[in-house]
């Protein structure tokens, strides 16, 4: 696609909007433009597959310094160039701060690519002198013990087509599994992957270079701009880059799901293929020690006397659950997270199974109310046609329902439903070193406000805190604040509150076959993350933090016994509330868009997980959800996806 190309005016304008989000302190902390942070923006955008998001990031940039922009911010119609860093500052607050949703979210883009691209951004040395000045380690690089990569993925090089009997859709949570599934019973299959194939050897670099191999290209956020969209892109999906947190679907949840028409999720069925996937990707709960922010989490909770638990992980025994383990959100570089790419995936190709790598999956051919074979093509336009008996999407709950829908698909309910686990945090600054960005991935859960009504509510995790990633979850309040905050990371530790949402959202296409995703947070769905805000305040000052703010744009923070008071934040958060763009947010947990159910009236899938229009096409991952699962999703989508492969393979042989 090539690097996007702007004219001298816009570029201009980028740079100025990136070195008025950070200008640098002219010492020891560059500025945005020394370090050439608007290649880097543009290089993010790049990789954005909606070309009119592109187009209207140009457009944006061709009036920023114009009279006209300083009238549509509200602060007058001197242009932006002729302004001091103060005034840009108080310009691009005004847009942060509007009350028109629209001005807020251009701000909230502004800031996540400046910023994002400013703190991941190495300097020549591999270390970028910021990284240096918050005491964030440099990457260490490849492991030297690394094993050479276990698969042997294809790569197509030319106009190609392959016959098997089934085709996979996606690599990740439910490709893999069902891959395993239908390759031990004896299928043929295929497996189409739209990112590349990474392992051990390849991980341990730097946040920028993990993001853009690792991690989904686009839909990059919701189209209000509400929440941001977090998903892997590469062979093993989710799996490479999650967390390792290895819940069961909740009974609970279960029986909700079994409601909805697929009375299995209520039945041993259900059971034997949690059972197996526990089994299959070896969780344990003897590699789950305190990290620094763990320890937080669980101080603060237990001076509470709130519920606390320790969370279950997919790991081996060569888990450091320490330094190394930090890092695990761009790839274990140990080889102890066991993704589907180290399990069933392994067991899919040892079983005669075909992976391809870097292609993504257009259009399933369906003929007379039959699928007969999926169009796929490379970045470089090459073309793949894979023809089959049956067809398992797993491309996750965004790309799943969008291929459906460009492949004919008609059914009212394919995109609709979908939850996103809307999630947020709470910061806290401590006196001691916390170093967030080390230790196990998540140790520890408080469900003490998982049912606040009717099994929905909140539950409270911590995760690793590097500085690309957290920026999503920040507010900036202007340049010095900004600097503050992001000098105090390694005193850091933040309580998330992931929301289970009760109500749902969408996943359209839009003309050039891209999926949209529409999500507005719900009054009741706004209240639990409110509440959850709040517990979260109460957890840190519990723990000891002397200054605890949120993600709330217009600013909610206090410093206990020193300057406000937790009912005084409770308040603030309250006021400015969870509209679009009011509040750092971000989806990990996507789910629900062709849900499962026992009627086409409500459902885009059967009680087998084949779709309703075509009965050879079966969803396989967190898409069948027939609501959110209000834990951590990874076990959940790998049992569905065995029980739907289980099923579909008897039909096939």
């Amino acid at each position: 696609m090539g690097i996007m190309q702007l004219s001298e005016r816009q570029r201009a304008a980028l740079e100025l909007i990136c070195d008025t989000f950070v200008p640098g302190d002219g010492l020891a902390a560059p500025s945005a433009s020394e370090l050439n942070v608007a290649d880097v923006v543009l290089r993010l955008l790049d990789r954005n597959p909606r070309e009119a998001d592109r187009k209207q990031v140009a457009t944006l940039l061709g009036i920023w310094d114009t009279p006209l922009m300083g009238l549509l911010a509200g602060v007058g119609p001197r242009r932006f160039s002729q302004r001091s860093q103060a005034d840009r500052e108080k310009f691009l607050l005004a847009l942060g701060e509007s009350k028109v949703a629209a001005k807020r979210a251009i701000f909230q883009a502004l800031k996540s690519a400046a910023l994002l691209s400013y703190y991941t951004t190495p300097g020549p040395d591999g270390a970028s002198p910021i990284w240096k000045e918050m005491g964030y380690p440099a990457p260490p690089g490849a492991s030297a013990s690394a094993p050479r990569p276990a698969l042997s993925p294809k790569r197509v090089t030319e106009d190609e087509t392959l016959d098997c009997d089934v085709v996979v859709v996606g690599s990740g949570a439910g490709g893999g599994t069902a891959a395993a599934v239908l390759a031990e019973a004896g299928l043929n299959v295929v497996v189409l992957e739209r990112g590349g194939y990474y392992d051990d050897v390849d991980f341990g670099t730097d946040e920028l270079d993990s993001l853009t191999k690792l991690y989904a290209a686009g839909p990059q956020a919701t189209a209000e701009g509400q929440l941001t969209l977090v998903a892997g892109g590469c062979l093993g999906g989710g799996t490479v880059v999650n967390w390792t947190t290895s819940l069961r679907t909740p009974d609970n949840v279960r029986a909700e799901w079994a409601g909805i028409g697929a009375r299995q999720f209520a039945e041993q069925e259900f059971t034997d293929a949690l059972d197996a996937v526990v089994e299959r990707i070896g969780v344990r709960g003897d590699r789950s020690p305190l990290s620094g922010r763990d320890g937080v989490l669980e101080r603060g909770v237990r001076a509470l006397g709130w519920d606390l638990d320790t969370l279950p992980r997919n790991v081996s025994e060569i888990c450091d659950a320490g330094p190394e383990c930090g890092r695990c959100g761009y790839g274990c570089r140990l080889g102890a997270k066991q993704s589907v790419t180290k399990t069933w995936l392994a067991d899919a190709a040892a079983k005669g199974a075909t992976l391809v790598v870097d292609v993504d999956v257009r259009r399933i051919e369906v003929r007379a109310g039959r699928a007969e074979a999926v169009e796929a093509v490379t970045a470089d336009g090459r073309k793949l046609r894979v023809t089959a008996r049956a067809v398992v999407v797993a491309a996750g709950a965004i790309q799943t329902p969008a291929l459906l829908r460009r492949s004919g698909l008609k059914n009212k309910n394919i995109g609709n439903y979908l939850r996103l686990h809307p999630a947020s945090a709470v910061f806290g600054t401590f006196d001691d070193e916390v170093r967030p960005w080390e230790g196990a991935l998540q140790a520890r859960i408080s469900r003490q406000h998982s049912d606040l009504a009717d099994g929905y509510g909140v539950i409270y995790e911590t995760g690793p805190l590097h500085p690309g990633m957290m920026i999503g979850f920040m507010n900036w309040r202007g340049a010095q604040h900004n600097r503050e905050a992001m000098l105090a990371l390694a005193n850091t530790a933040a309580v998330g509150v992931i929301t289970r949402d009760r109500d749902h959202g969408t996943v359209e296409i839009a003309r050039d076959g891209e999926a949209v995703v529409k999500y507005r947070i719900s009054e009741r769905d706004a209240a639990s993350m409110h509440q959850g805000i709040v517990g979260a305040a109460q957890i840190l000052e519990a723990a000891g933090a002397k200054r605890i703010f949120s993600g709330h744009q217009s600013g909610a923070e206090y410093e206990p016994g020193v300057r406000g008071s937790h009912a005084e934040f409770a308040a603030a958060a309250k006021k400015a509330g969870y509209a679009p763009a009011r509040v750092g947010m971000g989806a990990l947990h996507i789910m629900g868009s062709a849900r499962m159910g026992g009627s086409r009236t409500d459902s885009a899938t059967d009680p087998d997980g084949a779709t309703w229009d075509v009965p050879n096409i079966v969803v396989a991952d967190a898409s069948c959800f027939p609501t959110s699962s209000g834990v951590n999703p990874m076990v959940s989508i790998e049992a569905i996806a065995y029980m739907n492969a289980k099923r579909l393979a008897d039909r096939l042989t």
